[in-house]
């Protein structure tokens, strides 16, 4: 049987966890990862990336931003395959955001049942309407989407 190598190649660690070549230099670039360097200047990546890039990836479609898979990063090991319980740890620290934000997507999808794609048929019922434009006190952007992770705004 033969044994795995201990550092993968650029190519190689984009065949085997899916992440484009750009994908993996931007997030060296912005620290989730790191690579060694051989005399010739190419990047040699410790065969635990594999794990953090699952775990970045995952992360991602959860709709986690950079900067908080960065900071739940910096809690794991870099040198070593981080175990069962280091990620026991990190997920645990965001089960409340995924919480708030479960509530926040189940909300949206309970006040659009009723939508009917803007050409509204009953503004007097519709959970959108923004009447007299109340909702600008809340600042830019959709304030009922991002409230809703802190008790919401009706």
């Amino acid at each position: 049987m033969s044994t795995l190598p201990d550092s993968l190649t650029i190519g190689e660690v984009a065949d085997r966890s899916g992440v484009p070549h750009t994908a993996l230099r931007f997030y060296e670039e912005r620290g989730l990862i790191f690579s060694e360097r051989t005399t010739g200047n190419q990047r040699r990546y410790p065969r635990a990336v594999l794990r953090r890039l699952a775990f970045i990836r995952t992360a991602q479609r959860v709709g986690l931003s950079l900067e908080e898979i960065h900071a739940a990063l910096d809690t794991l090991p870099e040198r070593r395959t981080p175990t069962k319980l280091d990620w026991s740890r990190l997920s645990k620290a965001w089960r409340t955001e995924l919480d708030a934000r479960i509530d926040a997507l189940q909300r949206l999808r309970d006040n659009l049942t009723s939508c009917v794609g803007c050409g509204c048929l009953s503004l007097k019922s519709c959970h959108l309407v923004n009447t007299g434009d109340r909702l600008a006190a809340f600042g830019p952007g959709a304030p009922r989407l991002k409230a809703a992770s802190e008790g919401g705004i009706d």
